[in-house]
């Protein structure tokens, strides 16, 4: 990971703000996460938290300004954020059908792992011991992750639905993420499969890593973040640890009214 002065968020957001037309989705929201920080948004259907999202990758146009440690970035595009430690899982699982498990995590690790053609023509047994350095690093990285060595030769559309979602955040984490987005990751979930989530994210906030997500389960935010983003209507209504929020009568009448 990238070395951060403890005292510096990691990442920091400040009046992101996204127009449709004369349709603000999203208006003035400010945030910050910490190195071995969850940060919770929440906020009911429609609120602007995936828009959110958008507007801290650069996936959308938008007004404000976006820090990854001292580092302005606002004006970096979405594809070279990766390579600066924030990572992005999407609400819908993501991988390659076609690929087995271990082949999915080959492919997001072939930035740093993988090898030139010219280097598998010219350099040939390097490039073999090179290839097989990279499967060793992806079985480490889904073994990290999570995702048991039985399921690794076998093809996304194989393996449990709650494996499914635990790779999705596993390639978007690939080789180790500084901050990680995570959109509604218990989409679907429940049982065994929500303990096996809640035990992830809380093991990567205490290696270090920043994370922020968007999620609906009320039980699972409230009991892994420390502190809590209300959206409502695009804009930021309430910011705090979980016990202010969940006592706040603007966040019960915008969100947790609505959805009991």
């Amino acid at each position: 990971m990238n070395a951060y002065n403890n005292k510096q968020p990691l990442l920091s957001v400040e009046g992101l703000g996204v127009s449709y037309g004369a349709l603000k989705a999203l208006e003035g929201v400010s945030f910050s996460v910490n190195k071995g920080e969850v940060l919770g948004i929440i906020g009911p259907n429609g609120a602007g938290k995936s828009t959110c999202y958008n507007a801290t990758t650069h996936m959308v146009s938008r007004s404000g300004k976006v820090w990854i440690g001292d580092q302005e970035v606002t004006d970096i595009p979405a594809h070279k954020l990766a390579a600066l430690g924030l990572r992005r899982a999407f609400q819908q699982n993501m991988f390659f059908a076609d690929f087995t498990i271990l082949e999915n995590m080959l492919a997001v690790l072939q930035r740093s792992h993988g090898s030139p053609l010219y280097e598998t023509i010219l350099r040939p047994y390097f490039a073999w011991r090179k290839a097989c350095i990279a499967r060793e690093k992806a079985r480490e990285a889904l073994l990290r992750m999570g995702i048991p060595s039985i399921y690794h030769d076998v093809y996304p559309s194989q393996i449990p639905y709650g494996t499914q979602r635990t790779l999705s955040i596993a390639l978007a984490n690939a080789d180790g993420a500084d901050i990680l987005l995570l959109d509604e990751p218990a989409a679907g979930l429940g049982g065994e499969d929500m303990q096996a989530l809640i035990r992830l994210i809380e093991s990567l906030r205490d290696e270090g890593m920043a994370l922020v997500v968007i999620e609906h389960h009320m039980d699972l935010i409230m009991s892994v973040a420390d502190k809590i983003v209300v959206l409502d209507q695009g804009r930021m209504i309430a910011s705090g640890t979980p016990d202010k929020i969940r006592n706040m009568p603007e966040v019960v009448e915008a969100y947790l009214g609505r959805a009991a």
